[in-house]
């Protein structure tokens, strides 16, 4: 499995021999692998104008290209801020909240993210195939794909040591721009440009494996709210600046703490572990169906929805647990 940003062929087609190669030498002769483009052929086509573009078919005869278009920027941040809306309207009738919700389409990213993660596992699984996930910049939806993907095919990824170092690997040290794409909540008037809630449609997601497999993750919802919360604000330096030079520039290993450290103090940890994981060696396949997709209540509606009785019932399911 691996992931860039977008080819630079521009306008006249111009190739990269180094990249060629190297795309080359990862197949063996005879074996195929895919490309996923997280952009729609048009996107593509059209940010060849600006220098982009694609790979040329005939400099990668081995490689087939597949678009699947996952949305980026202000339509995933204008979908975030209306079904934000939404679950902030006091005592809307069923049918006005199911029609603001589907409106919000926060849901059709889910799914269209989650089949794009689901069709890459496939590639590598049962096709045994490589794949090249890139979109454009190569730090938003190409590495929501990646992450997922695998997720769904590691179980390694899905204990919590795992996960947190998946994280670390794939959105901070790969360049996810958090400055920029988590710069306000999405309560705020204010839109800026770069704003996009890549972040947490990822967490979103992965709660979605969580509930389709109870037993599969090691850990629970508490951490996904933790680092949605940390993501936006927090006392920690590890979702500080966009990319490893700010961070180096900044200094920001040497003036901060840790978020890893802090969640992996024993007193601590406990509360993001899952009382009921086993571990499962499987790939976990998620169904995409629209009733397999719900709300992420515990996010969406976690100042609405009073979470005492959930609280006492993950507090008995422990004690039950370390009882046996």
């Amino acid at each position: 499995l691996l992931r860039s940003s977008q080819p630079l062929t521009g306008p006249n087609r111009r190739r990269c021999r180094e990249d060629e190669q190297l795309l080359g030498t990862i197949l063996d002769e005879g074996e195929r692998g895919f490309v996923i483009d997280t952009r729609s052929a048009q996107a593509a086509k059209q940010a060849r104008m600006s220098g982009g573009g694609t790979e040329p078919k005939s400099s990668y005869p081995q490689w087939r290209r597949l678009h699947r278009a996952l949305e980026r920027g202000r339509p995933l941040q204008e979908s975030f801020a209306r079904l934000v809306e939404a679950c902030s309207e006091p005592a809307p009738s069923v049918e006005r909240w199911l029609g603001r919700l589907d409106g919000s389409r926060w849901l059709s990213h889910v799914k269209a993210a989650l089949s794009t993660a689901c069709l890459a596992a496939q590639c590598l699984d049962r096709e045994g195939c490589k794949v090249l996930v890139h979109g454009a910049e190569g730090t938003d939806t190409t590495l929501l794909v990646t992450a997922l993907a695998q997720l769904i095919l590691d179980p390694a990824c899905r204990t919590l040591e795992g996960f947190q170092e998946l994280l670390e690997r794939e959105w901070i040290q790969a360049g996810h721009p958090f400055q920029l794409r988590c710069a306000r909540s999405a309560s705020s008037h204010a839109r800026g440009k770069q704003e996009a809630p890549v972040f947490l449609l990822f967490l979103d997601c992965v709660w979605q494996l969580s509930r389709q497999f109870p037993l599969s993750l090691e850990f629970g919802e508490q951490l996904l709210l933790t680092l949605f919360d940390n993501a936006y604000a927090s006392a920690y330096g590890t979702f500080l600046c966009n990319n490893e030079k700010e961070r180096s520039l900044c200094k920001v290993k040497e003036s901060t703490h840790s978020l890893w450290a802090w969640l992996n103090q024993p007193e601590e940890k406990h509360k993001y572990l899952n009382p009921l994981y086993s571990h499962n060696p499987l790939v976990i396949w998620p169904s995409v169906e629209p009733q397999s997709i719900q709300l992420w209540q515990g996010f969406f509606l976690r100042w609405i929805r009073p979470s005492q009785h959930l609280d006492e019932a993950w507090v008995e399911i422990r004690r039950l647990v370390q009882g046996n």
